[in-house]
């Protein structure tokens, strides 16, 4: 669960946009989206192969 403490006379403001980079660190969003619809295990295990395809390619591009 995310949570802050607002300081003594820390504006609304700061504390919500806080309140708001913590929750997007945190993954819950990610991990929602992600839990909306089933992903048969198939599925799951190509888009694992195509993105360790992609951060090779990175690394490799990042070595030239």
């Amino acid at each position: 669960m995310v949570g802050i403490i607002i300081g003594e006379n820390e504006p609304i403001d700061r504390a919500i946009r806080r309140f708001k980079k913590k929750y997007e660190r945190s993954g819950i969003l990610k991990e929602v989206k992600k839990r909306a619809f089933y992903t048969k295990p198939s599925v799951k295990k190509r888009m694992k192969l195509a993105k360790a395809i992609r951060r090779a390619q990175r690394a490799q591009a990042e070595e030239v």
